[in-house]
């Protein structure tokens, strides 16, 4: 799907609900499962309730990552590569870093998650609100989450930055985020190969990666939570807005369920437990989802697809046309083509096979502004793109109301 990017309309006035939630809630430490998260649920349920909806703070549960699994698992192939360094410990040290391999694999790419598994499920919540006509047959059904991630020192993006004042030809027609779990991967695949191939130059390098790979977890657990203003509530201040718009003027023939889960940050959480309770009654055929992904940086995109290990488009492509015509009739800036090597929630519903797409945002280097950094903060938010996304939101809520989606 080539690039696009629709002209930008007039400016559009900033709903006093998108800084009114984002200001309030960034306060809050939200680390998942934390006491912070379970209050900014809370707060949050009652602000859409008292925006029209029917509300419900849903019980979750998720599995504690990434950090700890994964730096667990890197830690697993750098004990192997010192292994695999002497003769007699090649063929176990080269197994051992290849099973470690496949376990990151399989966990990131949010697969069967194994390794993860092995641990204690801890409790997080999911806030599911319905807004639009509660009983119409169709769902368009909006993702956002409530809680904040970890800073660390591998989220330092002034290298990023200077990269594309260098090089803004090559940052333009880069429409892929830079693939991050690779260089975790890479460790332990060097050294299962250089095992195979009895090349102690491959295990040594698979071995520095892997050391590197798990100082980084380490750091990124050590490291304070964010304020998370960009990632992600801008995302639950559109749910909340979009609430309001949709009390005033009403839709029908179009359910409308907003969703903020828990414990997005450790690699996808409490979506499960939403996707356990809700998909049994979601129609494939009649539902759709939009996820909505730190909306404060300065340029306003929809993905195509993700992938952390391989990537994925999301199903129906139909519906991503959609997004991408209303955005058009309504003239908003939307860059289309965009795929991410991180995931988000909306993966879960793309495995499941439901029509997806999600909205992002980003700056000039093709990065989310102040991702996992310290300074996402609301002053640093830009409302101008929030507010676009929440105008296009709305009006493919009721493009889909008025059963005009094909």
């Amino acid at each position: 799907m080539p690039a696009t990017v629709l002209p930008m309309q007039a400016q559009l006035p900033i709903h006093p609900a998108l800084r009114e939630v984002v200001e309030r809630l960034a306060q809050v430490e939200r680390g998942p499962g934390s006491q912070g998260e379970a209050a900014a649920a809370d707060w949050l349920s009652e602000r859409l309730k008292q925006a029209g909806c029917e509300v419900e703070v849903e019980r979750a549960e998720f599995y504690d990552g990434y950090m700890k699994p994964i730096g667990t698992l890197t830690a697993v192939a750098a004990l192997g590569g010192l292994l695999a360094l002497r003769r007699r410990g090649r063929v176990l040290g080269g197994l051992a870093a290849a099973a470690a391999a496949a376990l990151i694999a399989d966990d990131v790419a949010n697969t069967w998650r194994v390794f993860r598994k092995l641990s204690k499920p801890r409790p997080t919540q999911n806030v599911v609100a319905i807004a639009g006509d509660r009983n119409a047959e169709r769902t368009l059904v909006l993702l956002a989450h409530h809680d904040a991630a970890h800073t660390g020192r591998i989220f330092d993006d002034r290298l990023q930055n200077l990269l594309e004042q260098k090089l803004p030809g090559m940052f333009e027609r880069v429409d892929t985020s830079v693939p991050l779990w690779w260089l975790v991967l890479a460790g332990p695949v060097a050294i299962a190969l250089g095992a195979a191939r009895k090349r102690k130059s491959l295990i040594g390098m698979g071995l520095a990666g892997s050391t590197l790979a798990t100082a980084a977890m380490i750091d990124i657990a050590a490291s304070p939570i964010v304020p998370g203003a960009n990632d992600n509530l801008t995302a639950v201040a559109v749910l909340v807005a979009l609430a309001e718009r949709l009390r005033a003027e009403p839709i029908e023939g179009l359910r409308v369920m907003l969703v903020s889960c828990g414990a997005e940050e450790v690699v996808q959480g409490g979506i499960y437990s939403f996707a356990e309770r809700h998909f049994p009654e979601l129609d494939r055929e009649k539902t759709w989802f939009l996820g909505l992904e730190t909306l404060g940086s300065p340029l306003l995109a929809m993905l195509e697809g993700e992938g952390p290990v391989l990537m994925e488009d999301y199903p129906d492509v139909r519906f991503r046309d959609l997004v991408a015509r209303v955005a058009g009739d309504r003239g908003l800036p939307l860059r289309r083509g965009m795929r991410a090597r991180n995931s988000t929630d909306a993966t879960i519903p793309c495995h499941a096979g439901y029509p997806t797409a999600t909205l992002v945002s980003f700056n000039r280097a093709k990065a989310l502004s102040n991702y996992h950094q310290m300074s996402d903060t609301p002053e640093n938010v830009n409302y101008g793109t929030v507010t676009q996304a929440l105008h296009l939101t709305e009006a493919l809520a009721r493009k889909l109301a008025d059963n005009l989606w094909l």
